[in-house]
């Protein structure tokens, strides 16, 4: 595919135009829907956007290449806000285990849990922590993420989580799409650090984050705030720690319990409080107040057989700017935004447009790059999805196939589907 080239005759355009910021409240169902719709590519760049005939009159002389989308959905490139994309093993003989109605410390007791990857993770050598993931990502991008952020957490020492970050870039170096990293050391605490959570924290503020931000690893820092991981003192020194040296904030809160974690994510002016499955309504509010994003992760109860799924149309009715990601883990091997739209639309009462707006221009504000991905508008980087559907709602509608048969980056084409 050339450079420059034309989309022609959509079915339905989604632009998502508006404002370059998170979306809230009714906004979120204003998808900029244009039928047969069409837009135009130059260098990498969206340079017009409108109806088919309008684009035509003014690019068709040029000569470029026409793309025709006729039966199809155009729409940005999903972003995934939310992922542990990078790890080695699998936990997979946990399913039975949860089917037997093992609970999670069970589980853990059974050889399963988090400290499962961490042991898996730090004995991997780099080649096969890279493959593995490697392998993950292009499923992703099949499924049409073309931005990705993602998480360490499951090396919980210096070596490994910087070896995680490495990975991270080094698949950003090799993989056409943008991933966004993020340290994630506060996940756990460390094995060798057990019942000793402040010294493990003095350790990473300490010995780890400082060498992070040396090299430039992590453009987010996260942390769990949660009953029996770390409290909100806790949490708040992590991220307080990792603003002093320009990390952006980011926080796992409320999943399990109402542990106050909203309330610090509005406190510390985190970007995004992630999970949100039991948030306090103190902590609802201060995030509206603050514009704190919520990125919500439906495939997480659906993986740990859980009826506690975020109310995300309660969040978005009360001012909450809403976010989607797969959360993609060794617990919820998730790598379709697809998926996890009609999970938010079947289990959390989101419309088919929130989801698609929360798929897109809020996940790309909760990941900083609102301004650049999330919308098809002039001057935004060409990151483009076809679906073979013909409206939005089949999204959601249509769950359990992937509905992609192109994924366009900043202008190429870097996946596209085999015709029978």
């Amino acid at each position: 595919m050339a450079d420059d080239f034309l989309i022609v005759h959509a079915s339905e355009l989604l632009t998502l135009r508006g404002p370059r910021r998170a979306r809230q409240k009714t906004e979120m169902s204003e998808l900029g829907a244009i039928p047969d719709g069409a837009l135009a590519v130059s260098g990498g760049v969206i340079i017009d956007v409108g109806r088919t005939d309008s684009i035509l009159r003014g690019h068709a002389a040029t000569g470029v290449e026409q793309i025709d989308a006729d039966g199809k959905i155009v729409m940005p490139g999903f972003v995934d806000c939310h992922t542990h994309l990078v790890y080695a093993g699998s936990r997979e003989f946990e399913l039975e285990l949860k089917a037997k109605g093992k609970s999670y410390m069970q589980i853990m007791q059974e050889g399963g849990g988090i400290y499962r990857t961490v042991r898996d993770t730090r004995a991997a050598p780099w080649k096969d922590l890279f493959h593995q993931s490697a392998k993950r990502l292009e499923s992703m991008i099949a499924h049409g993420s073309t931005t990705v952020e993602v998480k360490s957490g499951y090396g919980l020492d210096k070596t490994v989580e910087i070896r995680m970050l490495e990975t991270i870039r080094r698949l950003a170096e090799d993989y056409p799409v943008t991933l966004v990293p993020t340290y994630l050391g506060a996940h756990a605490v460390a094995p060798e650090y057990e019942g000793k959570p402040d010294q493990y924290i003095d350790f990473m503020i300490d010995e780890v984050m400082p060498e992070i931000s040396k090299r430039k690893l992590a453009q987010f820092c996260d942390v769990f705030c949660e009953k029996g991981v770390f409290n909100v003192e806790q949490a708040r020194k992590v991220l307080l720690a990792a603003k002093s040296l320009g990390m952006k904030l980011k926080i796992h809160a409320d999943e399990l319990s109402s542990s106050r974690g909203a309330e610090l994510a509005a406190e510390v002016r985190a970007v995004s409080a992630e999970h949100l499955a039991k948030p306090s309504d103190d902590g609802i509010m201060a995030m509206a107040r603050k514009d704190v994003i919520g990125a919500l992760l439906p495939a997480t109860p659906y993986s740990s057989m859980s009826k506690d799924y975020a109310d995300g149309r309660r969040l978005i009715d009360l001012g909450v700017p809403v976010a989607l990601g797969t959360d993609l883990n060794p617990n919820c091997w998730n790598e379709s935004m697809q998926f996890t739209i009609s999970l938010a639309c079947h289990k959390m009462r989101m419309t088919p447009a929130e989801a698609v707006t929360a798929a897109t221009m809020n996940a790309a504000a909760a990941v900083g790059l609102e301004k650049r991905v999330g919308s098809l508008e002039r001057g935004k980087k060409a990151d483009i999805i076809m679906l073979d559907a013909p409206t939005h709602a089949h999204i959601p509608y249509r769950f359990g196939t992937n509905l992609c048969t192109r994924v366009i980056k900043e202008g190429k084409t870097i996946w596209e589907r085999e015709p029978f």
